[in-house]
Protein backbone atom coordinates (compact mmCIF):
# COMPACT_ATOMS: atom_id res chain seq x y z
CA UNK A 1 0.00 0.00 0.00
CA UNK A 2 0.02 1.77 -2.21
CA UNK A 3 0.39 -0.91 -4.88
CA UNK A 4 2.24 0.70 -7.75
CA UNK A 5 0.92 1.47 -11.23
CA UNK A 6 0.49 -1.56 -13.49
CA UNK A 7 1.53 -4.08 -10.83
CA UNK A 8 -1.77 -5.98 -10.60
CA UNK A 9 -3.21 -8.14 -13.40
CA UNK A 10 -5.98 -6.36 -15.29
CA UNK A 11 -8.77 -8.62 -14.02
CA UNK A 12 -7.73 -8.01 -10.41
CA UNK A 13 -7.54 -4.25 -10.92
CA UNK A 14 -11.03 -4.17 -12.45
CA UNK A 15 -12.53 -6.40 -9.76
CA UNK A 16 -11.19 -4.30 -6.87
CA UNK A 17 -12.45 -1.14 -8.55
CA UNK A 18 -15.92 -2.66 -8.90
CA UNK A 19 -15.94 -3.53 -5.19
CA UNK A 20 -14.62 -0.15 -3.99
CA UNK A 21 -16.68 2.30 -6.07
CA UNK A 22 -20.08 1.53 -4.45
CA UNK A 23 -18.46 2.27 -1.08
CA UNK A 24 -17.48 5.70 -2.40
CA UNK A 25 -21.08 6.43 -3.39
CA UNK A 26 -22.35 5.36 0.02
CA UNK A 27 -19.65 7.43 1.70
CA UNK A 28 -20.58 10.57 -0.22
CA UNK A 29 -24.18 10.14 0.87
CA UNK A 30 -23.04 9.65 4.45
CA UNK A 31 -20.94 12.85 4.43
CA UNK A 32 -23.71 14.88 2.78
CA UNK A 33 -26.17 13.72 5.41
CA UNK A 34 -23.78 14.56 8.26
CA UNK A 35 -22.93 18.08 7.10
CA UNK A 36 -26.52 18.84 6.08
CA UNK A 37 -27.70 18.04 9.60
CA UNK A 38 -24.71 19.77 11.25
CA UNK A 39 -22.94 22.27 8.93
CA UNK A 40 -20.39 23.02 11.65
CA UNK A 41 -18.91 19.56 11.07
CA UNK A 42 -17.41 20.62 7.73
CA UNK A 43 -14.26 21.73 9.54
CA UNK A 44 -13.82 18.30 11.11
CA UNK A 45 -14.29 16.64 7.71
CA UNK A 46 -11.47 18.81 6.42
CA UNK A 47 -9.27 17.91 9.38
CA UNK A 48 -9.88 14.18 8.85
CA UNK A 49 -9.08 14.48 5.13
CA UNK A 50 -5.90 16.48 5.77
CA UNK A 51 -4.77 14.00 8.43
CA UNK A 52 -5.25 11.13 5.99
CA UNK A 53 -3.43 12.92 3.18
CA UNK A 54 -0.40 13.97 5.22
CA UNK A 55 0.15 10.62 6.92
CA UNK A 56 -0.40 8.48 3.83
CA UNK A 57 2.05 10.60 1.84
CA UNK A 58 4.91 9.52 4.13
CA UNK A 59 6.23 6.33 2.58
CA UNK A 60 9.01 3.86 3.30
CA UNK A 61 10.15 1.12 0.87
CA UNK A 62 8.80 -2.27 1.96
CA UNK A 63 8.28 -5.04 -0.59
CA UNK A 64 8.60 -5.12 -4.38
CA UNK A 65 5.65 -3.30 -5.90
CA UNK A 66 4.55 -1.58 -2.72
CA UNK A 67 5.61 0.52 0.26
CA UNK A 68 4.76 1.10 3.91
CA UNK A 69 3.32 4.25 5.43
CA UNK A 70 0.72 5.37 7.96
CA UNK A 71 -2.83 5.58 6.61
CA UNK A 72 -4.55 8.20 8.78
CA UNK A 73 -8.04 6.83 8.13
CA UNK A 74 -8.75 5.74 11.70
CA UNK A 75 -9.48 9.27 12.90
CA UNK A 76 -12.09 9.98 10.23
CA UNK A 77 -13.70 6.56 10.69
CA UNK A 78 -14.12 7.27 14.40
CA UNK A 79 -15.52 10.77 13.77
CA UNK A 80 -17.88 10.07 10.87
CA UNK A 81 -18.12 6.31 10.44
CA UNK A 82 -16.22 4.01 8.08
CA UNK A 83 -18.12 4.79 4.88
CA UNK A 84 -17.14 8.46 5.01
CA UNK A 85 -13.49 7.57 4.53
CA UNK A 86 -14.00 5.94 1.11
CA UNK A 87 -14.50 9.23 -0.82
CA UNK A 88 -11.81 10.91 1.29
CA UNK A 89 -9.37 8.10 0.46
CA UNK A 90 -10.32 8.29 -3.23
CA UNK A 91 -9.41 11.99 -3.40
CA UNK A 92 -6.18 11.41 -1.49
CA UNK A 93 -5.16 8.44 -3.63
CA UNK A 94 -5.95 10.23 -6.90
CA UNK A 95 -3.87 13.22 -5.85
CA UNK A 96 -0.97 11.02 -4.83
CA UNK A 97 -1.14 8.89 -7.98
CA UNK A 98 -1.25 11.88 -10.34
CA UNK A 99 1.10 14.30 -8.59
CA UNK A 100 3.36 12.24 -6.32
CA UNK A 101 3.83 9.04 -8.38
CA UNK A 102 2.56 7.20 -5.32
CA UNK A 103 0.27 4.30 -6.18
CA UNK A 104 -1.40 4.40 -9.57
CA UNK A 105 -4.60 4.66 -11.58
CA UNK A 106 -4.79 1.00 -12.59
CA UNK A 107 -4.35 -0.06 -8.95
CA UNK A 108 -6.62 2.68 -7.59
CA UNK A 109 -9.48 0.28 -6.82
CA UNK A 110 -7.29 -2.11 -4.84
CA UNK A 111 -5.59 0.70 -2.92
CA UNK A 112 -8.94 2.35 -2.27
CA UNK A 113 -10.47 -0.83 -0.88
CA UNK A 114 -7.51 -1.45 1.43
CA UNK A 115 -7.11 2.11 2.69
CA UNK A 116 -10.61 3.57 2.35
CA UNK A 117 -12.82 0.58 3.16
CA UNK A 118 -11.09 -2.24 5.05
CA UNK A 119 -9.06 -0.10 7.45
CA UNK A 120 -11.90 2.27 8.38
CA UNK A 121 -14.30 -0.64 8.94
CA UNK A 122 -11.87 -2.13 11.46
CA UNK A 123 -11.34 1.27 13.14
CA UNK A 124 -15.07 1.92 13.53
CA UNK A 125 -15.80 -1.60 14.78
CA UNK A 126 -13.01 -1.52 17.35
CA UNK A 127 -13.98 1.96 18.54
CA UNK A 128 -17.58 0.89 19.03
CA UNK A 129 -16.48 -2.26 20.85
CA UNK A 130 -14.22 -0.23 23.12
CA UNK A 131 -17.06 2.13 24.01
CA UNK A 132 -19.39 -0.78 24.75
CA UNK A 133 -16.73 -2.30 27.01
CA UNK A 134 -16.21 1.10 28.69
CA UNK A 135 -12.49 1.15 27.90
CA UNK A 136 -10.69 4.49 28.41
CA UNK A 137 -11.26 6.74 25.40
CA UNK A 138 -7.55 7.20 24.72
CA UNK A 139 -6.91 3.45 24.74
CA UNK A 140 -9.91 2.84 22.50
CA UNK A 141 -8.70 5.42 19.97
CA UNK A 142 -5.18 4.02 20.04
CA UNK A 143 -6.35 0.45 19.39
CA UNK A 144 -8.78 1.54 16.66
CA UNK A 145 -6.19 3.56 14.72
CA UNK A 146 -3.33 1.11 15.20
CA UNK A 147 -5.25 -2.00 14.21
CA UNK A 148 -6.98 -0.20 11.32
CA UNK A 149 -3.54 0.59 9.92
CA UNK A 150 -2.49 -3.06 10.26
CA UNK A 151 -5.79 -4.20 8.72
CA UNK A 152 -5.08 -2.02 5.68
CA UNK A 153 -1.75 -3.72 5.18
CA UNK A 154 -3.13 -7.18 5.76
CA UNK A 155 -5.69 -6.40 3.06
CA UNK A 156 -2.95 -5.24 0.69
CA UNK A 157 -0.93 -8.37 1.46
CA UNK A 158 -4.03 -10.44 0.66
CA UNK A 159 -4.52 -8.59 -2.62
CA UNK A 160 -0.92 -9.25 -3.62
CA UNK A 161 -1.18 -12.90 -2.54
CA UNK A 162 -4.31 -13.37 -4.64
CA UNK A 163 -2.57 -11.86 -7.66
CA UNK A 164 0.73 -13.66 -7.13
CA UNK A 165 0.19 -16.94 -5.24
CA UNK A 166 3.25 -18.91 -4.21
CA UNK A 167 4.06 -21.67 -6.73
CA UNK A 168 4.32 -24.24 -3.95
CA UNK A 169 2.17 -22.99 -1.07
CA UNK A 170 -0.45 -21.00 -2.99
CA UNK A 171 -2.34 -18.10 -1.46
CA UNK A 172 -1.53 -18.87 2.20
CA UNK A 173 2.22 -19.06 1.64
CA UNK A 174 2.19 -15.88 -0.42
CA UNK A 175 0.11 -14.08 2.21
CA UNK A 176 2.54 -15.10 4.95
CA UNK A 177 5.44 -13.82 2.84
CA UNK A 178 3.89 -10.46 1.97
CA UNK A 179 2.48 -9.87 5.47
CA UNK A 180 5.78 -10.81 7.08
CA UNK A 181 7.72 -8.38 4.91
CA UNK A 182 5.24 -5.59 5.61
CA UNK A 183 5.36 -6.26 9.35
CA UNK A 184 9.01 -5.20 9.58
CA UNK A 185 8.10 -1.58 8.91
CA UNK A 186 4.36 -1.49 9.45
CA UNK A 187 4.04 -2.56 13.09
CA UNK A 188 6.11 0.35 14.43
CA UNK A 189 4.41 2.72 11.97
CA UNK A 190 0.98 1.56 13.13
CA UNK A 191 1.88 2.14 16.77
CA UNK A 192 3.10 5.64 15.94
CA UNK A 193 -0.12 6.32 14.02
CA UNK A 194 -2.19 5.19 16.98
CA UNK A 195 -0.35 7.54 19.32
CA UNK A 196 -0.61 10.45 16.87
CA UNK A 197 -4.34 9.83 16.40
CA UNK A 198 -4.88 10.10 20.15
CA UNK A 199 -2.87 13.34 20.20
CA UNK A 200 -4.87 14.90 17.36
CA UNK A 201 -8.16 13.81 18.95
CA UNK A 202 -7.13 15.45 22.22
CA UNK A 203 -6.40 18.68 20.35
CA UNK A 204 -9.81 18.49 18.69
CA UNK A 205 -11.42 17.87 22.07
CA UNK A 206 -9.81 21.09 23.28
CA UNK A 207 -10.63 23.29 20.29
CA UNK A 208 -13.73 21.63 18.78
CA UNK A 209 -15.42 20.29 21.90
CA UNK A 210 -18.91 21.25 20.76
CA UNK A 211 -18.62 19.33 17.50
CA UNK A 212 -17.31 16.21 19.22
CA UNK A 213 -20.15 16.39 21.72
CA UNK A 214 -22.61 16.65 18.83
CA UNK A 215 -21.10 13.44 17.45
CA UNK A 216 -21.45 11.74 20.83
CA UNK A 217 -17.69 11.21 21.19
CA UNK A 218 -17.23 13.28 24.33
CA UNK A 219 -19.67 13.87 27.21
CA UNK A 220 -21.83 16.99 27.24
CA UNK A 221 -20.66 19.33 29.96
CA UNK A 222 -22.80 20.56 32.80
CA UNK A 223 -25.13 23.31 31.62
CA UNK A 224 -25.16 21.96 28.06
CA UNK A 225 -22.67 22.65 25.32
CA UNK A 226 -25.14 22.92 22.48
CA UNK A 227 -26.04 26.38 21.21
Amino acid sequence: MHIMEGFLPVEHAVAWGAVALPCVALGLRSIRHAVRERPELKLLVGVAAAFTFVLSALKLPAVTGSCSHPTGTGLGAVLFGPLAMAPVALIVLLFQALLLAHGGLTTLGANLFAMGVAGPLVAAALFRAGRLLHLPLGLTLFLAATLADLATYLTTASQLALAFPDPAGGFIAALAKFAGLFALTQIPLAICEGLLTVLIFNLLARHSAGELQELGLTPVRQGGARP
